[in-house]
């Protein structure tokens, strides 16, 4: 993993989003929590030529991660697990709890 903690501006809503705060990559937009497909092989490297944008597609709880959201390229059909960022001390803009509990609402509607 490489560290890059930058603030961006969101290719699919627009909100202007500020760096997360704490040792990580901040790699998706705490309101609608679409990400963009810029790394390759590792979280951070930037290398991805694609840039296709990358809805959440599944949130679900991980033992070892907290929350953790799917994101799918709209482009090439990639797909990430990413953690979301929760309420904290040193957390700028945390995640939409209610896009992320709509998203796993969602899922389990899917399921059932």
């Amino acid at each position: 993993m490489i560290h890059r903690d930058e603030g961006f501006v969101c290719a699919s809503c627009g909100v202007n989003v500020p760096p997360l705060g704490r040792k990580t990559c901040r790699n998706h937009c705490p309101s609608c929590l679409s990400s963009m497909h810029v790394d390759l092989d590792v979280p951070g490297d930037r290398a991805s030529k694609c840039g296709g944008i990358m809805p959440a597609v599944v949130a679900q709880p991980d033992a070892k991660r907290g929350i953790i959201l799917l994101h799918r390229c709209r482009r090439c059909g990639t797909e990430r697990w990413n953690r979301v960022a929760e309420e904290g001390p040193r957390i700028q803009m945390p995640d939409s709890i209610d896009r992320v509990l709509e998203l796993m609402r969602h899922v389990a509607e899917e399921g059932s």
